[in-house]
């Protein structure tokens, strides 16, 4: 845990996060997408405990859905992980009712890897999951 972030330590404490580009092995990563001055989504990725394989996570404001702006933010984070961090694989599972996420995935070159029927307990009732993954050479 740490301690809220204020105006005066913003900066001070993101570059503390994303220390020398270095996401660890121990560490989660979550990023503000912002638009100008407006915070329009989030992005995640961590480490799982399969060797050099992260998982991303991502949601966007209704607001500018259809915009491009989820598609270029998912793609660059994923095209730095691979890039930069040297990752083997990344993956993503979704809720499979998301089919906003499903197609986004699809469209940054990701496959649809596993359906899982009603494995996830959420707000009360089971429900299905899918997994996406991509290589290095999945990238379009």
């Amino acid at each position: 845990m740490h301690d809220k972030w204020t105006h005066e330590n913003l900066q001070e404490e993101f570059n503390k996060k994303l220390g020398n580009s270095s996401l660890t092995k121990e560490s989660m990563l979550s990023l503000a997408v912002v638009n100008q001055i407006k915070v329009i989504g989030d992005l995640s990725v961590w480490y799982t405990d399969i060797k050099d394989t992260v998982e991303i996570g991502f949601c966007f404001s209704n607001e500018v859905s259809g915009m491009g702006y989820a598609t270029e933010a998912v793609s660059s984070l994923v095209k730095k992980l691979f890039y930069e961090f040297g990752v083997h694989r990344v993956q993503a599972n979704l809720d499979a009712r998301n089919k906003a996420s499903q197609k986004l995935c699809e469209r940054i070159g990701m496959r649809k890897e596993a359906h899982f029927i009603q494995d996830f307990w959420n707000k009360g009732e089971w429900t299905d999951s899918i997994k996406y993954g991509m290589l290095l050479s999945d990238l379009n």
